[in-house]
């Protein structure tokens, strides 16, 4: 994600109703650290927090992008497992547990709240987990975070961890107790939820579950079970739980990376019914098969179809009931979207509107815009594309082969920029259903690099991968990354 782009989904946080929004590793590079920054100068409701290892200058940098947060904080870790120790530090137990005392008192002083985690935790050995605890406590530690950093762990497990460490650790009821669980064995949310009912009362992930290797608990289902089984877990959360399904296809949108269809609680699949015992007992009472309501996530219940008559209050008052809250140059700019696919389409559904929203949900300077494209190909010819393009002050032409359309396209592209970005990944996706469905294109490009996410959204899916190679350009262009 670029810079504009991180702020947009910070919002979104924000106005789901996290606690914390661990905003990154400002000392990583200076990009790292300008997020961070800008993300804290932003976010008014929530706690904003940078990763830190536990060294004085990763500290420095870490407080001074988060200084400016209306509730900053400081979160430093070091390794307690043995093979982390042996294998990653180098360090003797007695000098881990000296650095941890040592640095969560450095950053006391900068910050009133600091989190530590003990990296590798469901690893460790219990006892020196408890002095790790102890001495970052002693130290002035305001929450504590136990990872099962490698995803390592069961939830009987990490249930047991977690009540090992509030008998034994001497004022563990005086700071806030957290989990971090990775999905590397698919237990991710199973392990954060035992965790919670050992007593936990911090709970970290992200949203669709995205992060290192399989990646974190995914916190929409994690919260989503704790309401749904409220006679099990003691413990509930300020989530919004209404912002949920908007979360997930901002971010999925921002990444380039769409949901799984079976994906519990966000996935297209997570409220169908297909087996007709299923649909028959969902007709003669939803909580036969339903345990939750699409409503209680975001979904909205009335499917109404907007179309090419439909007229701006229509299509404001849809956007006021899906949850929107749009400033009147974004609704400008989404209607004249939605009026332009309404003309190519005959129904517009829910799903075409938020892709709409999405689409401009983070504006990207056109250096680059799309004029118009011819394209031949087929079976026994060798595709052929012309596309034409104009900036600001001129506009360009130019024609190229390839072994399709797209390469084709791409590669006319290349020549009017002058340059070629090397395409990693492509992806297309219908957005709704039926012929005149939206088809939305995302492509990674790669530049000194990073790698960008280009998406373009069109009833024409030609058009649609040309408009996600351009935006991708024009992130290039606008040092949007």
């Amino acid at each position: 994600m670029n810079l504009t782009e991180k702020i947009e989904v910070a919002k979104q946080l924000e106005r789901l109703k996290v606690d914390v929004i661990e905003a990154g590793f400002a000392i990583a590079s200076p990009g790292d650290f300008s997020a961070v920054k800008a993300v804290a100068e932003t976010i008014k409701d929530c706690t904003v927090a940078s990763l830190s290892r536990a060294i004085e200058k990763d500290i420095d940098s870490a407080y001074d992008a988060v200084k400016g947060a209306v509730s900053p904080r400081i979160h430093t870790f070091l390794a307690t497992s043995p093979i982390h120790m042996k294998y990653k530090l180098s360090m003797e137990p007695d000098a881990v547990i000296e650095r941890i005392e040592a640095m969560v008192a450095y950053a006391k002083k900068k910050c009133s709240d600091v989190q530590f985690s003990a990296e590798d935790a469901t690893r460790s050995d219990k006892d020196f987990l408890v002095k790790a605890v102890d001495a970052a406590i002693r130290a002035g530690a305001t929450v504590i975070n136990i990872p099962d950093t490698v995803g390592y762990t069961t939830p009987e497990e990490m249930f047991t961890l977690i009540q090992y460490l509030k008998e034994h650790v001497q004022d563990i009821d005086k700071v806030e107790l957290a989990v971090h669980c990775h999905n590397d064995l698919g237990m991710a949310v199973a392990n954060s939820l035992a965790g919670i009912r050992a007593g936990a009362t911090q709970l970290e992930g992200t949203i669709n579950g995205i992060g290192e290797r399989a990646g974190n608990c995914a916190i929409e289902e994690a919260v989503m079970a704790m309401n749904t089984r409220r006679d099990l877990f003691d413990a509930d959360c300020r989530i919004d739980t209404t912002q949920i399904y908007r979360s997930s296809k901002l971010l999925s949108s921002i990444i380039g990376q769409p949901v799984a269809a079976n994906k519990a609680i966000v996935g297209a699949n997570a409220f169908a019914h297909e087996a007709g015992i299923h649909q028959h007992g969902v007709l003669a009472e939803r909580t036969t098969y339903e345990i939750m309501t699409p409503e209680s996530i975001g979904l909205p219940k009335n499917k109404m179809v907007l179309g090419k008559h439909s007229g701006r209050h229509a299509f404001e008052e849809r956007l006021n009931y899906l949850g929107y809250q749009l400033s009147n140059e974004e609704m400008e700019q989404a209607f004249v979207r939605f009026k332009d696919f309404a003309d190519k389409k005959k129904n517009v559904f829910d799903s075409d509107i938020d892709a709409i929203v999405a689409e401009k949900a983070v504006p990207v300077v056109e250096k680059y815009h799309l004029d118009s494209f011819v394209v031949q190909s087929g079976n026994h010819i060798r595709a052929t594309a012309t596309i034409q393009l104009s900036t600001d002050d001129a506009t360009y032409q130019e024609a190229a082969t390839g072994e399709g359309p797209i390469e084709a396209a791409y590669h006319a592209i290349e020549k009017i920029t002058g340059k070629v970005y090397p395409l990693e990944q492509y992806s297309i996706n219908a957005i709704s259903g039926g012929e005149d469905a939206l088809g939305e294109v995302v492509v990674k490009i790669k530049h000194q690099g990073h790698e960008i996410t280009g998406r373009g959204l069109s009833t024409d899916v030609i058009e649609a991968s040309l408009l996600a190679y351009l935006n991708g350009i024009n992130k290039i262009s606008a040092n949007h990354f």
